[in-house]
């Protein structure tokens, strides 16, 4: 093992995210192509490391982050990781480039707004991939889903934007507080947040009692980032992003790290057969219902986000079976699946922006205005329809070769042929229909193709192809070493083309055969499809919908029953529920020594109390608001007293200035109120206040009564006197408490009073602001 600095790469992502919205305006029209440098700098250096990981090492970095906690900024670079940071920065930088041609009638502040989200998007997707200490994995995990919030809900004035970023962030967001409940469990049970140890110690894990439960809470983050049912519908709805960013979520970036985490837990939870069987069925699930919405979309990125969805079904299905074939197929699938959809998702970007429709069936003969753009878009999609000598038709060898060689039945196999026919159809569709057939909406584009929308889709159209008659450089220095990562041993990897007359041929024929099909039926499937409204809107969001009405419905009734605006009722709750609480504990007390007296009465402290308590009572029968403050001033004042009779002058001067404080605050808004006011309580609400008042001071009478016989636990007061000088340097024991000892709650406390002081500051200054005139 040997440490490099690969992990730079991460540092350069997060430093184009923080310049490219100031450099937007300077650089104007070229800032895409500037910008594009740093990915293509980082994808070189990660294809410089190919050679070495290639060789079945794995490159390691580590940097002290928290180590009192077991947490370090440990990165790893394997044969896995490696295919992914490729993709991640290779489809990045074609990204950048689109995205500078996309937006290139914006202005250049929106374009640099948009590549420092990207870029930032990158850096997310860089550190979870490299990271090795699961807390520092989590916190790159839930960036991605910050940033694609932001992404998604770009064009933030519009409703679907807001509506489906949202979404978004709720089911992704949501998941990974599950996943980060299964990354404490495993902490707590293997005593380490390193993958590679947690890797080796894997059988001590599944051995645990926890095992299920980790299982259960990792397989549940992983299917909420990768849109696994029943999380499959934020996905689709994601649909409102720009193009470029939808090209990169749907390739090679977050909608794979639940594949990717999955994939590195299998070898965790190898022992686990339940494990493997809960993805095998919930990957055919997901591919199935995807399909099944992908013949009813009728939108151009829509039908693509669907067979995204459904792609991802595959892969997790993958990762479920078991032995050699299965790693090498996830591996192959992850690679072509990115190479051929962002292509088809650059190309349906260019469509949708040269006409401004969305729809497939307005579209139509879109090949002599964007020429080029539709050569690609056939290449692409004849990868994803699996035929020879692309390379999606050896990916798909291999994913029908694994099913059969898996221990699984019939069912799996039927399912992947019949979801692969659909992908072949809709392959078929997005690159036919609105290029070469005719329509009745006549098509025309409002603009050409530049440089900037045709690298993108050339090159990764072109990569399938290449990969396809040239397949041996991919598969020794890219899938070769990621399936061997995946499957924990070397494996001799022969990605081909040509594997003879085998099962595997045959049900590639049959999928393409049963894919011409579906082309040609198209229309009429969909027809058919559509008159199933409301049996298919439950496979959508309906339930996230019910859920998320539900719980909006529950916080408007808690807020009339609770927010109401009487602060009467406010303190009453608080009040009972204190009382309720101290008396079942005294009751459950086993003896009532507590109550019993010890100590010598001191006459001034009896006297200042007195005092207190007088005060307090003085401000109930006051019918003057000034006079009732003074009044509640004494007791305040005396506390402070009674701080100073005690030997706390830092508390007493503490207490006298917050209490002179309040007294001039209140008496200045006091002075604006009628001097004497009306009692706005009846009767029978007096009494019943008196009542709540009197159990509570019983309460805290007897409270603090038993805290004077109670023996006092002086460890931790020793403790801050002895090293509050010898650690933090500060002999004031009070205020080294208050700064060092509990500096993230003092922090917050301050927090708290800042912004209660701002809102406060804002409703007085609208207060007393003149009302304006018409003239």
């Amino acid at each position: 093992m040997q440490a490099v600095s690969f992990e730079w790469s991460i540092l350069a992502a997060l430093a184009g995210a923080v310049i490219a919205r100031p450099a937007a305006p300077i650089l104007g029209r070229a800032i895409s192509w500037v910008m594009c440098l740093i990915p293509l700098a980082i994808f070189a250096s990660l294809l410089m490391q190919a050679g070495q990981v290639a060789s079945g090492g794995a490159l390691t970095a580590q940097l002290a982050w928290v180590p009192s906690l077991g947490v370090e900024l440990a990165f790893r670079l394997d044969g896995f990781s490696l295919l992914f940071g490729l993709l991640i920065s290779g489809i990045g930088t074609l990204v950048v480039i689109y995205a500078g041609a996309y937006f290139a009638g914006k202005p250049h502040s929106e374009t640099g707004r948009f590549l420092s989200l990207i870029l930032l998007f990158m850096t997310a997707m860089l550190g979870t991939v490299l990271s090795d200490n699961l807390i520092v994995m989590f916190v790159f995990w839930e960036l991605t889903s910050l940033a694609s919030f932001l992404l998604i809900g770009f064009d933030g004035h519009k409703e679907a934007s807001r509506k489906a970023a949202l979404q978004s962030l709720i089911v992704t967001g949501g998941g990974g507080l599950v996943l980060f409940a299964g990354i404490l469990v495993i902490g707590m049970t293997m005593g380490t947040f390193s993958f590679t140890e947690i890797l080796a110690r894997s059988g001590e894990l599944v051995a645990s009692p926890w095992a299920g439960t980790i299982a259960v809470l990792i397989m549940i983050g992983a299917f909420t980032k990768s849109a696994q049912f029943p999380f499959h519908f934020w996905l689709p709805n994601a649909m409102t992003a720009p193009t470029p960013a939808s090209a990169y979520l749907h390739s090679a970036t977050m909608v794979k790290l639940g594949v990717f985490l999955l994939a590195r837990f299998d070898g965790v939870f190898a022992g686990m057969p339940a494990f493997g069987h809960t993805l095998v069925i919930i990957g055919s699930l997901t591919m199935i219902i995807a399909a099944l919405q992908a013949l009813r979309a009728e939108g151009f990125k829509a039908v693509l986000a669907q067979s995204t969805v459904a792609s991802l079904g595959i892969l997790v299905m993958l990762i479920g079976l078991t032995g050699e074939v299965a790693a090498v197929a996830t591996v192959g699938f992850i690679l072509t699946h990115a190479l051929y959809k962002a292509a088809l998702f650059f190309c349906a970007g260019t469509a949708i922006h040269a006409t401004g429709e969305t729809s497939l069936h307005r579209m139509g003969g879109l090949a002599r205005f964007l020429p080029v753009t539709a050569v690609a878009a056939v290449l692409a999609s004849l990868s994803m329809a699996g035929l020879p000598p692309f390379a999606g038709f050896i990916s798909k060898e291999y994913l029908f070769e694994a099913q059969l060689a898996s221990d699984w039945n019939v069912l799996p196999v039927a399912a992947a042929v019949l979801v692969n026919a659909v992908m072949v159809g809709v392959a078929g569709v997005v690159s036919l229909r609105p290029f070469y057939f005719k329509t009745e909406h006549r098509s025309e584009a409002h603009h050409g193709e530049t440089p900037g929308l045709l690298a993108g889709p050339l090159l990764l159209a072109s990569g399938g192809v290449l990969i396809g008659l040239i397949p041996a450089p991919a598969g020794n220095w890219l899938i070769g070493p990621a399936a061997s990562a995946l499957y924990g041993e070397p494996l001799d990897v022969s990605f081909k083309l040509w594997h003879g007359l085998t099962p595997m041929l045959f049900l590639s024929a049959l999928v393409i055969a049963i894919g011409a099909v579906i082309l040609l039926q198209w229309t009429r499937i969909h027809a058919t499809l559509r008159h199933y409204d409301r049996f298919y809107a439950w496979m959508g969001d309906r339930f996230y919908q019910k859920a998320l009405n539900g719980v909006l419905g529950a916080a408007r009734l808690s807020t009339r029953m609770l927010q109401n605006g009487d602060q009467h009722r406010y303190t009453s709750i608080v009040m009972l529920t204190v009382i309720a609480g101290l008396a079942i504990a005294f009751f459950a007390a086993p003896s009532s020594d507590f109550l019993a007296s010890e100590g010598n009465l001191r006459i001034s402290v009896v006297l200042v109390l007195l005092l207190t308590a007088a005060g307090a009572i003085a401000t109930i029968f006051m019918r003057s608001l000034i006079a009732g403050l003074v009044a509640a001033g004494i007791s305040g004042f005396g506390s402070a007293v009674v701080f100073m009779l005690n030997g706390a002058p830092d508390l007493a001067l503490t207490q006298t200035a917050v209490e002179t404080l309040i007294v001039i605050l209140m008496t200045a808004v006091l002075i604006r109120l009628p001097a004497r006011r009306r009692h706005s309580r009846s009767a029978g609400e007096r009494r019943r206040d008196g009542m709540i008042a009197a159990g509570f001071a019983v309460m805290m009478f007897i409270a603090l009564a038993s805290l004077g016989v109670t023996p006092v636990d002086m460890r931790l007061s020793e403790y801050f006197g002895q090293t509050s000088y010898l650690e933090a340097y500060g002999r004031n024991v009070v205020n080294v408490i208050l700064v060092d000892y509990r500096a993230i709650d003092t922090l917050g406390e301050i927090t708290v009073v800042a912004l209660a002081t701002i809102a406060a500051w804002g409703l007085l200054r609208g207060a007393l602001k003149p009302a304006r005139t018409k003239e």
